[in-house]
């Protein structure tokens, strides 16, 4: 199984934004919340990148762990066959040494009926059939003739003899079936083992393939949490710039504040000594025009 290859846009670091203690302190208001726009705009796109990552980095972690279960599937799967192959040996093992006893017992009782001596029944009926074709195809002595009679009869009565005991030796036939049913049994039990050890085998084969393929994909997670990490970083050192210049934007309009509150306080001071000056020329008995009495009226004068 190939590894998925995202493709994964590169954190263009030429579309940084970045901030200088010069122009923090130094920018105008203006330059200022331009730069936080720009900065703050930077920071979302980066976020969105981050995003992108964390999720694909999360759907191949999702991946590894799939290929983890499906490794140990396999191995639970294996190592049971590997018990059913134990079972299966051992019933095989027990089976031949029981058949290897009974063969024993077989070879026992051949010797005790002296079937072991000499040839057995197919040889001697080969023989008997040799020697006969021969009587009947060669032309041979008197002598010769009788001599092969006498062997021909010889081999006969050592086949009927042969023959005799183990007509006689029904139990023998019996354990001799007894002993080739225990062995087939074996050989049964036998076949599963091979059958069950080629499938655990399998298992196996699968079972490190699995894992070889979460290897992979985990170190593509890997790679792409690197990325997140950079796209993260980066997006993180904008916001902190963001918040850096808000707040330099804010002393700025505390300043432009208390410098508004200052004029206005030095207008009133100014109106009120203009005002005082009108009042003591009104005092002193001379004529005022309507400007001078409106700003009378103003400060509370008339």
């Amino acid at each position: 199984m190939a590894v998925e290859k995202f493709d994964i846009k590169e954190l263009d670091v030429s579309k940084n934004v970045e901030l200088t203690d010069d122009k923090l302190e130094n920018g105008s208001k203006g330059q200022l919340i331009k730069l936080a726009g720009q900065l703050r705009d930077r920071r979302n796109d980066l976020n969105q990148m981050a995003s992108e990552r964390a999720s694909r980095r999360d759907d191949l972690n999702a991946k590894t762990r799939e290929k983890v279960d499906e490794a140990q599937e396999h191995r639970e799967k294996r190592d049971e066959l590997n018990e059913q192959v134990q079972e299966h040996k051992q019933k095989r093992n027990e089976l031949n040494a029981e058949a290897n006893e009974l063969f024993d017992e077989v070879e026992k009782m051949k010797q005790d009926l002296e079937l072991d001596d000499g040839k057995d029944l197919e040889e001697l009926k080969e023989e008997i059939e040799q020697l006969e074709f021969r009587q009947q195809t060669e032309v041979l002595s008197t002598e010769d003739e009788r001599e092969l009679i006498e062997k021909i009869e010889k081999k006969r009565e050592q086949y009927r003899e042969k023959k005799e005991k183990v007509d006689d030796s029904g139990e023998l036939e019996e354990l001799v079936e007894e002993a080739e049913e225990v062995r087939s049994e074996a050989s049964k039990h036998h076949q599963k083992v091979t059958e069950l050890a080629d499938q655990a085998q399998e298992h196996h084969n699968q079972m490190i393939e699995a894992y070889r393929e979460a290897d992979d994909i985990r170190d593509r997670a890997d790679e792409m949490h690197e990325l997140f990490v950079e796209a993260q970083e980066a997006a993180d050192r904008h916001h902190e710039d963001f918040v850096r210049v808000q707040k330099r934007l804010r002393e700025l309009d505390k300043k432009e504040e208390a410098e508004r509150k200052d004029e206005r306080a030095e207008k009133r001071e100014a109106a009120k000594q203009e005002a005082e000056e009108i009042y003591q020329k009104f005092k002193e008995g001379e004529t005022l025009d309507t400007e001078d009495l409106m700003k009378l009226q103003k400060t509370g004068l008339l």
